[in-house]
């Protein structure tokens, strides 16, 4: 029998989780064991998982776990030197040269664990069969025209909390931009054919928001790219990695422009690739975005988990695409070429090295 415990999230602002008492149903009918960590901060409560038929354990208490379940959590776990024995499904951030990676290899090395990272769930096609990306493009779209609004003269972007839902945070968004009048802003989308950019352009759209829709074609050239410059707003979908041009550089942002806002969904400014290398850190709820310049205003919006800020449409959507997935634990095609991957890359972190291995967009 297959066991999946379900740990409670420990990063600050993360109360999304990867399966729904729905899926927890569908599970257990199909001969899974499920426990699912009590949690106050998950955005589904606790006493609808176990009604679903999921045994209840206590928060963080899955060290404790049966050797044999597969531990199940979104974001990556606290720092810590202790072996890790079980084999864990999760964001690892371990095979991208990431500085903490190697780390992390190495406590799963030591404790004869496995990462089955989600971001390496492909097809075989190599397709990821499941992402928070619209969300993340969606939420990402909001907060990034929040900065715009608030240096038109509207409210100021502020501390972060989640919002009741999408609609809600459209609500809020339509009354903001009532305070500029018929002024809005037009926008430019990298990716836009991916699942983040698609959450850009509906938003953008729901708001009246003109928007110039690129992809690779657009963008292989190389730059520059005075066309994202004559754009208010500038949203980045694509992934860092070799071959990836930067889109602005350090010297545009001193030069002539419209530009003021940018949404780096993608977020990745620690990589050498980072296509947007004016900003070099991501921002957090409690400041979110950073100014970059002050005469016109350039403001960088890099929160790098925007689907928590729509907790359940965002959880709801990802355990639907993860929920098959998940039901061929634990030897399925996917399972089996994640624990590939990590293999190659435990085995070169031993030896000191930590390559990169490109997620599919």
């Amino acid at each position: 029998m297959t066991h999946l415990w379900v740990r409670a999230e420990q990063r600050d602002n993360e109360t999304r989780v990867g399966i729904t008492p729905m899926g927890v149903k569908s599970l257990c009918a199909a001969g899974f064991a499920v426990t699912v960590e009590d949690s106050p901060n998950r955005c589904i409560d606790t006493a609808d998982y176990a009604a679903a038929g999921a045994t209840v354990a206590p928060a963080f208490s899955w060290p404790e776990a049966p050797k044999d379940a597969i531990i199940f959590g979104l974001k990556e776990l606290p720092e810590a030197d202790s072996a890790l024995e079980h084999r864990h499904i999760m964001f690892g951030h371990a095979f991208k040269g990431q500085p903490s990676g190697a780390h992390l290899l190495r406590r799963f090395t030591q404790g004869g664990g496995t990462l089955l990272d989600l971001e390496y769930l492909t097809d075989p096609a190599g397709k990821r069969l499941a992402a928070f990306g619209y969300w993340a493009g969606y939420a990402g779209a909001a907060l990034t025209l929040k900065a715009w609004i608030g240096q038109q003269g509207g409210p100021k972007i502020a501390r972060l909390k989640p919002f009741d839902g999408a609609a809600h945070m459209l609500m809020e968004l339509q009354g903001d931009l009532v305070t500029l009048g018929a002024h809005r802003p037009t926008a430019l989308v990298v990716g836009a054919l991916g699942r983040v950019g698609s959450g850009v352009i509906d938003l953008c759209t729901s708001l009246g928001i003109p928007t110039t829709k690129w992809d690779m074609a657009e963008t292989a050239s190389g730059g520059p790219f005075p066309e994202i410059l004559a754009h208010n707003l500038f949203f980045n979908c694509v992934v860092a990695r070799p071959g990836t041009p930067a889109f602005v550089k350090p010297q545009d942002v001193h030069i002539q422009r419209r530009l003021s806002a940018i949404g780096d969904i993608a977020c990745d400014p620690t990589s050498v690739f980072n296509p947007l290398p004016i900003y070099s850190a991501a921002t957090t709820w409690t400041s979110p975005v950073h100014r970059v310049a002050e005469y016109p205003p350039l403001d960088v919006m890099a929160v790098d988990n925007l689907p928590s800020l729509l907790p359940v449409e965002s959880s709801e959507d990802f355990a639907a695409q993860l929920l098959p997935v998940l039901h061929k634990l634990p030897d399925g095609a996917a399972w089996t070429k994640a624990a590939e991957i990590f293999a190659q890359h435990a085995k070169l972190a031993a030896l000191g090295k930590n390559p990169e291995i490109k997620p599919v967009r």
